[in-house]
């Protein structure tokens, strides 16, 4: 068993010994995957305002401009997917090597980061599995869809270190990994929800700089924890 005391200072640990490097990586890692160490906020009144006029809009236009439109849309669509694709899931799974090598091996270099263009096929394969699942689930219900998001947590990491397993196989491993560990892991995310908060507090710049490398860097010895 292992306790969040643990796996944080362990991660801490490799964080400090390698700084900027795992600050790099973890704004890259942020710039591809859309995560966010700042808030945001809504007017709803703006909002609302906002519907109404677009309403308006669409009502005005012609076939033509609705068709071209719509077009314009599709094709929008088609390149985030394609760009997820080709460009941030090898990213995503290169950070993840990085940080789990930095844990084993404090001041690892960069170059790690691309290792997840190296079995591209695979790498599709299994990351689309795990989005197309969790996807599913979550349009059934959020708590099923929440489970998946733990169940195949282990799956970026895997790719690099289990090279002789399919998408589908790499699913299953992570899912037996995770068993047992979901809700603790859980736990775990919680426990760094007032360095999240602080990193709202500081226009992102405290996540930048401590939150978001010391997660990603804990996260990774929580996987070195339980893979054993």
């Amino acid at each position: 068993m292992w306790t969040r005391q643990e796996i944080k200072e362990r991660g801490k640990a490799a964080f400090r010994a390698n700084y900027w490097k795992c600050v790099v990586a973890s704004l890259l890692l942020a710039l591809v995957t859309g995560a966010s160490a700042g808030g945001s906020s809504s007017n709803s009144g703006e909002s609302v305002n906002t519907t109404e006029e677009a309403s308006q809009f669409f009502q005005n236009l012609t076939p033509e401009q609705i068709i071209a439109i719509a077009g314009i849309s599709v094709g929008a669509v088609v390149i985030g997917i394609l760009i997820k694709i080709f460009l941030v899931n090898p990213l995503q799974v290169g950070c993840y090597n990085f940080f789990k090598l930095n844990v084993n091996n404090p001041g690892t270099p960069l170059g790690p980061i691309g290792d997840g263009f190296k079995d591209f096929g695979r790498t599709f394969v299994a990351l689309f599995l795990r989005d197309l699942l969790i996807f599913v689930f979550c349009l059934l219900l959020v708590v099923p869809g929440i489970i998946k998001v733990y169940e195949y947590r282990m799956v970026p990491y895997l790719l690099t270190d289990e090279p002789q397993l399919s998408g589908t196989e790499l699913l299953s491993r992570s899912k037996e990994m995770m068993r047992g560990h979901k809700w603790n892991a859980f736990v775990y995310d919680l426990s760094f929800l007032g360095w999240e908060i602080l990193g709202a507090l500081t226009a992102g710049i405290l996540g930048v700089f401590w939150v978001r490398p010391y997660k990603n860097s804990s996260d990774a010895a929580l996987y070195l924890k339980l893979r054993g």
